[in-house]
């Protein structure tokens, strides 16, 4: 059996290929794909495999991209924090999905689905990927209009609209309004991500920075992104040379 995988988290993609490797000696590791465009270049070009690992969430988009925009008929397996209900459309494909953290039992479930299906896996998904992908890209867009912090004994809502950037410092995740002013916010990038609205980018594993907040953006080494905001943030952020054409078309479109 010869399986790839859809991974940007290197140590999250080698413990799946190991503990896939342990559960089905036999198999095949083709490929570690860390991004959508990476994806889309290797399915361009190589024999697609037998079965898919993917991760949903990448670091330039949504997997789902690849899968609507490739012809591939190789059954997929999701690996993913994603909500149950966003992907039950997969259940009627034969398409499982694994929640993260995943553990050795649920990867095997997921390989013994497989196992049964394969035979009676057919082609064709491509418009029901598509169909998840613009459901997807809807509920990414539903935007909260506050963000809840807790503030002495006091629970504050901090309106979206004045919130210049989210970002991590030692594993917690704080908000910097423009008045300077920062919070400690009781959820990660991830989620903030998907309810902070169009107006914010993901530039990095560190940082939601919104559109408004960005003053300059210039080239740096090896192609990568650096970009300037207006409050005082003591780090550089910068965007990855994979990431840069999404943040620049980003940048062009959301005013």
């Amino acid at each position: 059996m010869r399986i790839v995988i859809i991974e940007d988290e290197k140590i999250t993609a080698d413990e799946l290929a190991a503990t896939i490797q342990k559960l089905e000696p036999g198999c095949m590791i083709e490929a570690i794909l860390d991004s959508v465009q990476t994806a889309l270049t290797y399915f361009r070009v190589n024999e697609e495999p037998d079965l898919i690992f993917s991760d949903v969430q990448l670091g330039d988009g949504l997997s789902f991209e690849i899968f609507s925009t490739c012809k591939i008929s190789a059954p997929v397996i999701f690996c993913t924090a994603y909500d149950e209900y966003a992907l039950n459309a997969f259940k009627t494909n034969g398409i499982d999905y694994i929640l993260k953290p995943s553990t050795s039992k649920t990867i095997a479930n997921s390989l013994s689905k497989y196992q049964n299906l394969r035979k009676t896996f057919a082609g064709g998904e491509q418009q029901q990927y598509k169909a998840i992908l613009d459901a997807l890209l809807l509920r990414e867009t539903t935007q909260a209009a506050s963000v809840l912090v807790s503030y002495k004994d006091k629970i504050v809502p901090i309106w979206i609209d004045e919130i210049a950037m989210f970002y991590l410092d030692n594993e917690v995740t704080h908000l910097l309004t423009f008045s300077t002013k920062i919070y400690t916010v009781n959820k990660n990038l991830e989620e903030l991500e998907k309810t902070a609205g169009k107006m914010f980018f993901r530039a990095n594993r560190q940082c939601l920075v919104n559109r408004k907040s960005i003053t300059e953006v210039s080239h740096h080494f090896l192609q990568k992104l650096s970009v300037s905001v207006s409050v005082p943030y003591k780090d550089k952020i910068m965007i990855s040379k994979e990431k840069a054409p999404l943040f620049i078309d980003w940048l062009k479109s959301v005013r």
